[in-house]
Formats: C-alpha cells, sequence, structure tokens
C-alpha cells in the first residue's frame, strides 16, 4: 500500500462539494447558459469527466515508461462535439465518482517510486503523478468557482428578466 504524502482522501472528496451545491438545482438551472457560447453547469460538468479521463491516461502513461509527451485535449470541442448538454447531470456524476474512485485504488497501490515518477506535458515541463493528484483537485476547485459564477449570473438574468 503507498505511504505517500499525497492526499487521496482530498482527490476521493473533490466533487462533494459541487453535488452539494447542485443538489437542490433544477434540470432547467443546470442547462442554463448565459451565452450560447458558454457552459451550462451541465457542461462543466462533463469537462470534468474528459479531464479525469485525461488525467487517468496521463498517469498510466507515467506509469508505463511512456517517453511520449501526456496528451492535451481540446475541451471546448470535446463538450460542444458529444452534446453534452443534453446528458443527465446525475449521469455525468456517477461517471465522474466512478473513475475517481477507480484511481484512488491504482494509488493505494502506487509506492513513493511510482509517485514520483513523471511525464512531459504539452508545455514540455515534467510533471510528476504526485503533482497531477493535487492539481486535479485544484482543478475541480477551479470549476466550482464557475459554478457559482453561472449560479450569480442565473440570479441576475431573474432579477432583470423575471424568468430563466
Amino acid at each position: 500500500m503507498s505511504q505517500s504524502t499525497v492526499d487521496v482522501q482530498a482527490y476521493l472528496q473533490a466533487y462533494d462539494q459541487i453535488e452539494q451545491e447542485i443538489e437542490e438545482w433544477s434540470d432547467d438551472l443546470l442547462k442554463w447558459k448565459a451565452a450560447p457560447e458558454s457552459w451550462s453547469v451541465t457542461e462543466v460538468l462533463t469537462h470534468l469527466v474528459d479531464h479525469s479521463i485525461i488525467v487517468s491516461f496521463r498517469i498510466r502513461e507515467i506509469l508505463a515508461g511512456s517517453e511520449v509527451r501526456l496528451p492535451v485535449f481540446n475541451q471546448d470541442a470535446w463538450v460542444s462535439g458529444q452534446r453534452a448538454n443534453e446528458g443527465s447531470t446525475k449521469d455525468i456524476l456517477l461517471a465522474a465518482r466512478a473513475i475517481v474512485s477507480y484511481n484512488s485504488l491504482l494509488f493505494n497501490r502506487l509506492t513513493e517510486e511510482d509517485w514520483s515518477k513523471s511525464g512531459i506535458n504539452f508545455k514540455g515541463e515534467a510533471v510528476t503523478i504526485a503533482a497531477i493528484v493535487p492539481a486535479f483537485v485544484a482543478h475541480v476547485k477551479h470549476h466550482l468557482a464557475q459554478i457559482h459564477r453561472i449560479k450569480q449570473a442565473q440570479a441576475d438574468s431573474v432579477n432583470s428578466s423575471g424568468a430563466v
């Protein structure tokens, strides 16, 4: 079992605040967009699942000893291409939780040596697995702030027009 200083518990709880934030929201509010090019909460959550998939792949590439640059993805095209706003937020969150849970099982098997393994990101910088995990947690928190901004924009829209 891993004795890493990486906070796997924070990783496991990354979606807790988001779920608490949106638990009472209607489907209409979850799919509301301030503008056509803006993301809805459903689209933000879809992006986070996409990001989880990419992070999972990056970690496995590093563990496999791959020397290729770690993949980057076009987040807007991914969200748009899969018609993310037509998805179910409940299903998206289930997928997010499943990926996080599956990765945590892997994390519990990693040695200190594994945690210190690194790959090269798209910027040409070395990044360790130990750095990827807290960066993921920070990324989720960044999007929690985006969800707060969407909620405020919705409220402002209701206040100015009387309807969402």
